[in-house]
């Protein structure tokens, strides 16, 4: 779509669509020759690659002659935005990292795939949202499956144990909205297994719905 009207494609390839990293592994599979007879260790999926050497001064050379190559022999262009030069602990590779610890080089979740997979629950969640709940809750899981799923080589229980309490508040949070009038809640809380004082008490806070969902109840 350009301006609004449809226009045949004659270069490129749509972002997303199924054909684009097929085509980046026949084109590409040069590229892995050429690291190979090099010696270099590599990693690649489709078109984002990681190369590793020993030192930054190596990773730049090898920057400088890879670029070539893709852009002189693969007649490539190379996005430079998204290249770097840099440890792979501050590198983000198909949404994961790296860090050492007693038992060596781990996998881990990096912070920007975090932060994607917290403003996806914050949609499945939003209390301006008008759904029922188990359709909310069936959204969120849809979203925790598929999350899960995709990082189980990572090491992320303390963040799923993190996200575990988060996701279950911004539920609460939700039934509280949910629930409305003074009565309503009263009722619900009682039957929750609050006392009746204690149910009205709360029943009639002015806190907002995130401090209460946070509260003792």
């Amino acid at each position: 779509m350009e301006r609004g009207l449809v226009s045949p494609t004659d270069e490129g390839t749509p972002q997303g669509g199924p054909l684009s990293p097929l085509l980046s592994n026949v084109m590409l599979h040069e590229l892995d020759k050429e690291l190979q007879m090099r010696g270099h260790r590599f990693c690649r999926y489709a078109d984002d690659c990681n190369i590793y050497v020993r030192s930054m001064r190596a990773g730049i050379r090898v920057m400088a002659s890879v670029s070539k190559f893709l852009e002189k022999r693969l007649k490539l262009r190379v996005n430079m935005d998204k290249s770097a030069v840099d440890y792979p602990q501050r590198r983000k590779f198909l949404g994961m990292s790296f860090y050492r610890n007693k038992e060596g080089i781990r996998v881990r979740v990096h912070p920007i795939s975090l932060n994607r997979f917290k403003d996806k629950v914050r949609v499945a969640t939003s209390r301006s949202k008008s759904m029922s709940m188990e359709m909310r809750i069936e959204r969120l899981n849809q979203v925790i499956r598929g999350w899960v799923g995709y990082f189980a080589l990572a090491d992320m229980r303390e963040h799923c144990r993190k996200f575990d309490e988060w996701i279950r508040r911004r539920l609460r949070m939700c039934y509280w909205k949910q629930w409305k009038k003074i009565r309503t809640k009263h009722d619900n809380l009682v039957s929750h297994g609050l006392s009746s004082p204690k149910a009205w008490k709360y029943a009639n806070t002015r806190k907002s719905y995130w401090r209460t969902s946070g509260s003792p109840i």
